[in-house]
């Protein structure tokens, strides 16, 4: 197959064109042609970022509505999460997990009062999608959302920014969740992100998007930002990348995904279990016996440490495996996570990354690498 036809077989959002337009370089991610970087550059797109406020394009992303009564129930069936409990008007992060206890998507729930909205990862949406209506009981229905873009306003400055189209922006707060008029069109919005910063996800229709995406730009705090720096902005942050640092052989608790899984969940909890691969999860949490867990590396040369290079300990044993790695530029070193021994996983232990050939010295740290932002009020 040519590059043109395969090209030909991707799919695009409905900002394309402007993407385009902007000059944005485009490249083939999880099914689509999403836009890697703008003129600006990757480095200087994250540290835009961090500076003020970048819009991201994550219309490839999943969305999904659950309606019915029961939908709450029957979500919780299928995550280790308390989602019956989550208040009409907050969001929350979830994964799907196997019967082995692995991870199938990581997810985010936001309960809108008369039905749940659910943003999955693009790559696992079919599966997603196939997975929920495998088990949907009756009284509940799954509808797959196809008219609607996905915009990611994030940075110290996007509620600023945001406040000026509708001022009721600013009094929400982390994992906040509103469906608001923001210049004259009704959205989903959610105060949330990838970014480690403070910031905005924005569900809008299809034929709003571009000049939702217009009227962002136009302010002079905000800056296009591409899958690039997305990438490095969530990995300094410690967040994870589905597909990389988290999949379907890597259990929440060898993935340091505890927060995730609320008391009434667990072990003596009120609604203990009754999701895919409980056996194998609640046992890991009770004992802290697992092989392996997830660890924040950053490198003491300048060399940055990428994904799929093997750790080793100071005898030459491999210990383990880099899953993202980055330059750091915020952070101002190389950073990276992985997964690695777990009796071995000790903060200030110094390990060994395998890289063309030489050893490079890494220290475990803890993540975040750069301080989270959200705003909390």
């Amino acid at each position: 197959m040519t590059q043109d036809a395969a090209t030909q077989d991707l799919l695009k959002t409905p900002l394309y064109d402007l993407h385009k337009e902007v000059g944005a370089k485009m490249v083939p991610f999880a099914g689509y042609e999403m836009p890697v970087q703008y003129p600006l550059g990757v480095k200087k797109e994250h540290i835009h970022t961090r500076d003020a406020a970048g819009l991201f394009d994550v219309s490839h992303m999943g969305q999904l509505r659950l309606h019915g009564e029961g939908a709450a129930a029957f979500l919780e069936s299928l995550v280790p999460v308390d989602i019956i409990d989550l208040p009409a008007g907050n969001q929350r992060y979830a994964f799907f997990t196997n019967d082995e206890g692995g991870i199938m998507d990581d997810l985010m729930v936001a309960n809108l009062g008369d039905h749940l909205f659910v943003v999955v990862n693009a790559a696992c949406k079919e599966q997603d999608i196939n997975h929920l209506q495998a088990h949907l009981p009756e009284g509940v229905e799954l509808e797959v959302i196809d008219d609607r873009a996905l915009l990611a306003l994030q940075g110290p400055k996007a509620a600023e920014v945001l406040a000026r189209i509708q001022p009721k922006v600013a009094d929400m707060v982390f994992m906040d969740v509103q469906t608001l008029d923001i210049g004259g069109v009704i959205c989903v919005v959610s105060r949330s992100g990838y970014t480690g910063e403070d910031g905005f996800e924005i569900s809008v229709p299809n034929e709003s998007a571009e000049a939702l995406a217009k009227m962002l730009t136009h302010f002079e705090e905000v800056e296009w930002i591409g899958l690039g720096a997305r990438d490095s902005l969530r990995l300094e942050c410690g967040l994870c990348l589905y597909g990389h640092d988290l999949d379907t052989t890597t259990t929440p608790v060898e993935a340091s995904l505890l927060w995730g899984i609320q008391k009434v969940r667990r072990i003596g909890g009120e609604r203990e279990g009754g999701f895919p691969g409980a056996d194998v999860i609640l046992k890991q949490i009770e004992s802290k016996d697992v092989s392996r867990k997830r660890v924040g590396l950053v490198g003491q040369t300048k060399a940055p440490v990428r994904e799929g290079t093997e750790l080793f300990d100071a005898d030459d044993n491999k210990i383990g495996v880099v899953t993202s790695g980055t330059a750091g530029p915020t952070a101002g070193k190389p950073v990276s996570m992985g997964y690695i021994r777990a009796d071995l996983n000790v903060i200030g232990e110094e390990v060994y990354a395998l890289v063309r050939g030489k050893k490079l010295a890494m220290t475990i740290e803890k993540m975040p690498f750069v301080p989270q932002r959200y705003y909390r009020g």
